[in-house]
């Protein structure tokens, strides 16, 4: 795989620094990406997303949902010592495992819910005010006296 050199990037734009980080991210991550657990998101509304992570045989308390620096962290260490069990077939793998999700800006996690051995992680995207398009009237030129509107 070839590797790219974004510094010139960084020196010829203002403000995009994140996009450059996503971009570097991707041209970095190795090709043999982590499968377990298994997982889906699905987007359940115009601006609400859901992950849904299959968890079984871990409990509430061997699992961690942490939001940090615009990554969602998912792990799970299971807590009791299997090392006194003997399995005649294991087919339920309950092997520790950390997932990462990056988030878009302005996407918080709303809430986390586990049942029927899946881990569900509700997302909504909360665009700020200041940033939604808002309708500017157009007034008539005669409504203008000396640059200033009159309303």
């Amino acid at each position: 795989m070839r590797n790219f050199d974004l510094a010139p990037l960084y020196r010829a734009t203002v403000g995009f620094d994140q996009i450059a980080d996503m971009l570097d991210r991707v041209a970095s991550t190795d090709v043999t990406q982590p499968t377990y657990p298994p997982y889906n998101i699905e987007k359940t509304a115009d601006d609400a997303y859901r992950i849904s992570i299959a968890v079984a045989g871990f409990a509430e308390d061997d699992l961690s949902v942490e939001v940090k620096e615009g990554a969602l962290f998912v792990s799970a260490r299971k807590g009791e010592d299997e090392s006194a069990r003997t399995f005649l077939h294991r087919g339920i793998a309950t092997r520790a495992f950390e997932r990462r999700f990056h988030l878009a800006d302005h996407v918080r996690v709303t809430g986390a819910t586990r049942a029927d051995g899946m881990l569900h992680i509700d997302l909504a995207r909360e665009v700020p005010e200041a940033l939604k398009p808002r309708r500017i009237e157009i007034g008539k030129a005669a409504d203008i006296v000396e640059g200033q509107a009159v309303n």
